[in-house]
């Protein structure tokens, strides 16, 4: 039992305390990637590739489905995919819990609203260099605009959720403004 509590509080504290050291910046080509993803719980091949030819994509890495934050990210996307859509924009999240999870997750905290894709083996992670540093398996709370040439138009990185939506739809905003 103490393990467990251990276990438990070293989680806890990865989600709320550690930072990733590195991000991809602005203008550098975004690493593609296809990944069993859900949506409304009904499981699908995500790819970026195809998602990019609709418009701007944005891939929000987040630790750990059901956690607090998580939740609240996922709950504010949700609330926010109307202002994505009207904007062209795809939102996909992404995390290394099992589909199963997903199918969950993906009904209940993102409200059917968009697809999260399970990274099992954070091979889409490591190439986007959103790992939890000091704690694999776990993203760390990284969100990228993806613009439909392949490039990161913008990248945000804040263990606390509050920011992520409100940033990321600025900056496809802004992207939309200079783009058509």
């Amino acid at each position: 039992m103490p393990n467990r509590i251990f276990a438990g509080l070293l989680i806890a504290f990865a989600f709320t305390a550690t930072p990733a050291l590195a991000q991809l910046k602005p203008g550098t080509k975004a690493p593609m990637f296809k990944a069993q993803a859900s949506l409304g719980g009904k499981q699908f091949t995500f790819s970026l590739a195809e998602a990019l030819k609709k418009g701007p994509v944005v891939v929000y890495f987040y630790p750990k489905a059901f956690t607090s934050g998580c939740t609240i990210e996922a709950h504010d996307f949700a609330e926010a995919m109307p202002k994505f859509g009207a904007l062209g924009a795809t939102v996909i999240g992404v995390s290394n819990d099992d589909i199963a999870t997903l199918d969950k997750f993906s009904t209940s905290e993102c409200r059917s609203k968009f697809a999260v894709a399970a990274d099992k083996d954070q091979r889409i992670m490591t190439a986007y260099d959103s790992v939890m540093m000091g704690f694999m398996p776990y993203a760390s709370r990284t969100s990228y605009v993806v613009t439909p040439d392949g490039r990161i138009s913008y990248e945000y990185t804040a263990l606390d959720p509050s920011d992520h939506v409100k940033n990321t739809l600025a900056a496809v905003q802004s992207w939309k403004a200079k783009h058509g």
